[in-house]
């Protein structure tokens, strides 16, 4: 297929070079650049506060850096007529079969930049002028009141998306969050002066907290759940509690006879990186402070801890290492040894194994350049060593708001029910639970049934992680963790 990307010469970033060099290096593509004029290219102020944040923020010159049209030199096209027209400057040629990206339904950078100034991570769809949505997805970043690290993270989705809709998929529309708007020269103004406040108040707060600091919620269940329940209870939540120099996140709990353990990541704010522990926990609480069980080359955190055929076993994510590692337990709880590498040559983020109609199912967020928690994958296996085959329609899900894992996949009353982040306000800030109607080799869908915020009986500005082992159920969130006593903060959320 001969494939036109129609672009404007005033206004081409990087990231439409990434684009057409990704397209070209398709083996069922020819692809070509027709220069086209659309509206006037971003403001200079827009350019400026892209340059204010990458100096505010250490970023480096992303995809949003703007080059020049003589890069393009080798994809320029002589043909007469193309197959398709990828527009990208909200041109409509009626004569050609005519493709465009839009967010929250408007064509251009404008409609992307006005979404991100409003607080807002837009959807994202690829649409055929002739036929309406081929692909919808809302893919995000881990920091979204840094527009230009969003701009490059929802852009690097905008990718994924274009490959999966030439690929042929088609997926479910996904409601806006909000109407498209417009980009003001006051508005950038405004949030330029808002970026260097917050960047200025956040550099004095790394002086006197440390941060990120995360703590641990644990309570025993008689009743209903937070599954059960579709919400957080108002009360009832006790803390794990730490040192201030270490914090706790990520807590997995199982129960091997008859006793309750719970593992964590535990995270050493001295050496900047996380090892896994654990602690046991009887009628009282915590019997003792958790205690390192496994160390590696790379931060440890979201120690998957379950029993299967008679051995116990830890899936902990090493994403920094680049892969996905079963380790089986040869003295549990203190005792672990790498079993199988799972998977390798890719970034995986909260792998999350799980049972279904007879196999193992894995579900984790796979980085594609641009954030760590909008791109959904599965793999399936027949044993948990593997080989785990992936799901061909990977990623099955672009969703900031509910693709990431955040706990074990619950079966309840036939159900299958996620725990998934819900990151549209950043990373780790609320939970929801997502039913799975539909799972096997050929396709994937959920359905958001609850979303879950901090609330009066879980203070603080962060919700992140939600299991349960018999009876303890547990959860995460944020807290401060003074480097002076005088600055303790009441309650430590």
């Amino acid at each position: 297929m001969r494939l036109a990307v129609r672009l404007d010469r005033r206004a081409v970033r990087d990231w439409h070079l990434e684009l057409v060099s990704a397209l070209a290096a398709r083996p069922d593509l020819a692809v070509g650049v027709r220069w086209r004029e659309g509206p006037p290219p971003a403001s200079a102020e827009v350019e400026r506060l892209f340059a204010l944040e990458r100096v505010l923020h250490g970023l480096p010159r992303g995809r949003s850096a703007t080059v020049g049209p003589d890069v393009f030199g080798p994809y320029l096209d002589g043909w007469p007529h193309a197959d398709v027209v990828l527009d990208l400057v909200g041109d409509v040629d009626a004569a050609v079969p005519t493709w465009q990206v839009t967010f929250d339904g408007a064509t251009g950078e404008d409609a992307l930049l006005a979404a991100l100034l409003a607080g807002r991570v837009p959807v994202v769809r690829v649409v055929d002028l002739a036929g309406g949505t081929l692909v919808a997805g809302r893919p995000g970043s881990e920091y979204p009141g840094v527009t230009v690290a969003a701009f490059e993270d929802v852009l690097a989705g905008a990718t994924q998306l274009l490959g999966a809709a030439l690929d042929g998929e088609r997926t479910p529309d996904i409601a806006d969050d909000g109407a498209p708007g417009a980009v003001g020269r006051g508005e950038v103004l405004r949030h330029a002066g808002r970026s260097l406040a917050r960047a200025a108040v956040h550099r004095v707060y790394r002086l006197l907290y440390r941060a990120p600091h995360w703590r641990v919620g644990w309570r025993w269940v008689d009743g209903p759940d937070v599954v059960d329940l579709g919400a957080l209870p108002p009360s009832g939540w006790r803390e794990l509690a730490d040192d201030g120099l270490h914090f706790y996140a990520d807590p997995f709990p199982i129960v091997v006879d008859g006793r309750t353990y719970l593992f964590v990541e535990d995270f050493d704010h001295r050496l900047g990186r996380g090892v896994v522990s654990v602690v046991e926990l009887g009628a009282d609480g915590p019997a003792g402070v958790p205690r390192p069980v496994l160390e590696h080359r790379t931060h440890l955190s979201y120690p998957f801890v379950l029993e299967d055929d008679g051995a116990l076993w830890m899936i902990p994510e090493t994403s920094g290492a680049g892969t996905l590692e079963l380790y089986r337990a040869t003295g549990f709880p203190a005792g672990w040894a790498l079993e199988e590498v799972l998977l390798e040559g890719m970034e995986v983020s909260d792998a999350t194994p799980f049972r279904h109609a007879g196999r193992w199912w894995l579900s984790a967020t796979v980085r594609h350049g641009g954030s760590w928690s909008d791109a959904l994958h599965l793999w399936w296996a027949d044993r948990l060593q593997g080989p785990w085959t992936p799901h061909p329609r990977n990623p099955v899900l672009i969703d900031i708001a509910a693709a990431r894992p955040a706990g074990r996949v619950v079966h309840r009353d036939g159900r299958l029910v996620r725990p998934v982040q819900d990151g549209r306000q950043g990373y780790g800030a609320a939970l929801a639970l997502a039913e799975i109607t539909r799972l096997d080799e050929t396709g994937f869908a959920q359905r958001v049934v609850a979303n879950l915020r901090p609330g009066p009986g879980w203070p603080g500005s962060r919700l992140h992680t939600l299991n349960r082992a018999g009876r303890l159920e547990v959860i995460d969130g944020s807290a401060y963790s003074p480097r002076f006593r005088h600055l303790a903060w009441p309650g430590r959320r």
